[in-house]
């Protein structure tokens, strides 16, 4: 297996990027965040943003999120203009964000708030199906405090599924967890997006972490946040993160993102 770096874009873009950018300025200093970044993503493609801290990843998730706004560019889905926060683009942090004072199906309920239409019954009916999707149904209602952080984040990608969003963003949510909580959530992640075949972009500096999810890699380098470059990944599924195939490929991509770098980087792998 390899890593294709000729992206063929043969369906039409549920999410279309165009030519965004972004800075920050204080007293001190001004930041370039985005210069010019361009980026279509295909419908139920999942996608890795791959890049050092501060490399502008995460400030182009807030914009598609509607959280954030671009200084210059373009931003659609399905060809329709993004202007702020939608309930077709749900957002997954590393926090989960969970309210503690509420138990795991009322947490679930509260965010199926933002999909109308649906009856009190309709609503649990919906909270269980996503419940079972992340194998937690028995812990329905127990206490947020009662639960480990694999499951908190379980708990949080199945709030963020249940609205039935149209894209869901994800911003290195298994960053926080111990090594064998993330590959349990990798293989996680894997079988329900198979199942759902959701659109999906997920942030990560972990180079075997964007391998083992992603259809596609984008590499970010920083100062200003560009894209350095993107690899598709041809590789079967389910994968394992522990695979001699996987590390060799996660080998070939930190080379190229180190060489955008110049070295002066530190890459997680």
């Amino acid at each position: 297996m390899t890593v294709q770096t000729e992206l063929a874009n043969v369906t039409p873009s549920k999410l279309s990027v165009g030519e965004i950018s972004k800075r920050f300025e204080s007293k001190r200093r001004v930041v370039q965040a985005l210069d010019r970044v361009s980026l279509d993503v295909a419908e139920g493609e999942f996608v890795c943003l791959l890049g050092p801290s501060g490399c502008g990843k995460s400030t182009l998730l807030n914009i598609i999120a509607g959280l954030d706004s671009a200084d210059s560019g373009t931003l659609l889905c399905d060809g329709k203009p993004v202007s702020g926060p939608g309930r077709d683009r749900m957002v997954m942090f590393q926090e989960h964000a969970l309210f503690p004072w509420l138990d795991v199906m009322d947490n679930l309920l509260f965010g199926l708030k933002l999909k109308p239409g649906l009856s009190n019954t309709e609503r649990e009916e919906v909270a269980r199906f996503y419940l079972r999707l992340v194998g937690l149904e028995k812990f329905a209602h127990a206490n947020i405090h009662e639960l480990s952080g694999g499951m908190k984040q379980r708990v949080a990608l199945a709030r963020a599924l249940a609205p039935n969003p149209r894209i869901l963003l994800m911003d290195e949510p298994f960053a926080a967890l111990d090594a064998l909580t993330r590959e349990q959530l990798y293989g996680d992640i894997q079988r329900i997006w198979q199942e759902r075949k959701k659109t999906i972009i997920f942030v990560t500096h972990n180079v075997r972490e964007a391998v083992c999810l992603g259809d596609r890699v984008v590499l970010f380098s920083p100062h200003p946040g560009r894209i350095a470059e993107q690899f598709r990944v041809d590789l079967p599924r389910p994968r394992d993160i522990n695979s001699v195939t996987l590390a060799q490929l996660s080998t070939q991509i930190t080379k190229a993102l180190k060489g955008h770098l110049g070295g002066q980087e530190e890459v997680g792998e």
